[in-house]
């Protein structure tokens, strides 16, 4: 859906580029988070793919279409946008921030009334209690939910998304975070997201591309990157607690014994993650637990020897 080719891009005044050659892919209805150091060109890359930075060199093709060669306010209404700021129009009403880009695509006003209801509701806001209200009217997290909203009004099959929830507080960060995850698993939007948490890009990427001085340090999914961290750089970006941050992504279901072992008293669903898992058994200085389906069915046995065995990976440095 989205290739880089080549891209390049020079500031006046710096001694190297701020991107620097990038290739890459991001497949439809996946999400990609670009991250790296302060300054390692993933916002530059993010804001050429609307081109709102012109690249000096390389190609971007959305869609199979080179969008070097598209009349840049056509492509913008094109593709969905939440920024940090979220940049609602504090004078005009939630729903017609959230009416902005179809009413420039020029749809009649019933068109219009039906999409902004369908999109509060989609964002878990009731559209009754807040079309007419006005952007000072809604906490932080609210404005954030009307910003997403707003970005997904014409349907775009491509959304760019600019730290999103940096601004917000950790509680409130973690909600969004999951309520636009049900979204995506729904909609199946095509995104680049743009990131300095990699707690988040591990829990929003399907893939993740780890940048530094402009170029492309590894590109891979969340699991295979703290499996097999490319190189050092990358192994000490994703931090120490790699091992941790994998457990997360992994559910208990799916590494539970199937074969019986021992019955344990205290049990955990198959859908919690292993680090999950893990966590119980520390406190409860339990030797196993006793994985359950959502009828409450036993499904197996999860011991520590379980975990360790999930986790144990050859190291990215040693021989084969």
């Amino acid at each position: 859906m989205i290739g880089l080719k080549g891209l390049t891009k020079r500031f006046a005044g710096e001694a190297r580029p701020a991107v620097d050659t990038l290739t890459l892919e991001v497949a439809e209805g996946e999400t990609c988070v670009l991250i790296g150091p302060s300054g390692c060109g993933k916002t530059t890359t993010m804001r050429m793919v609307n081109r709102m930075i012109e690249p000096d060199a390389g190609s971007i093709e959305v869609a199979g279409r080179d969008v070097t060669h598209v009349d840049p306010i056509e492509l913008r209404r094109s593709i969905g946008y939440v920024i940090q700021q979220i940049g609602l129009f504090p004078h005009m009403t939630i729903g017609e921030n959230i009416a902005t880009v179809p009413r420039l695509l020029g749809w009649d006003a019933g068109r219009i009334a039906s999409r902004v209801d369908k999109l509060l509701e989609l964002v878990a806001m009731d559209p009754g209690d807040y079309r007419n209200r006005f952007p000072r009217e809604l906490s932080g997290g609210q404005r954030q939910r009307v910003g997403v909203a707003r970005a997904l009004a014409a349907d775009p099959p491509v959304m760019l998304m600019d730290e999103p929830f940096g601004a917000i507080d950790p509680i409130t960060r973690a909600r969004l975070q999951q309520e636009f995850l049900r979204i995506q698993e729904r909609l199946r939007k095509t995104i680049v997201f743009v990131t300095h948490d990699i707690d988040e890009a591990i829990r929003m990427g399907d893939r993740i591309a780890i940048l530094r001085a402009g170029q492309l340090v590894q590109y891979d999914t969340p699991e295979a990157i703290l499996a097999r961290p490319a190189e050092a750089f990358v192994e000490e970006f994703v931090g120490v607690d790699r091992v941790l941050k994998r457990l997360s992504l992994l559910v208990a279901g799916a590494y539970a014994a199937p074969d019986g072992g021992t019955l344990s008293a205290h049990t955990i669903s198959a859908s919690a993650t292993l680090r999950d898992a893990l966590t119980q058994l520390l406190v409860k200085d339990a030797e196993a637990l006793t994985v359950t389906d959502d009828a409450g069915q036993r499904v197996g046995t999860l011991s520590l020897q379980r975990i360790r065995q999930a986790i144990r990976v050859q190291s990215p440095h040693s021989p084969e």
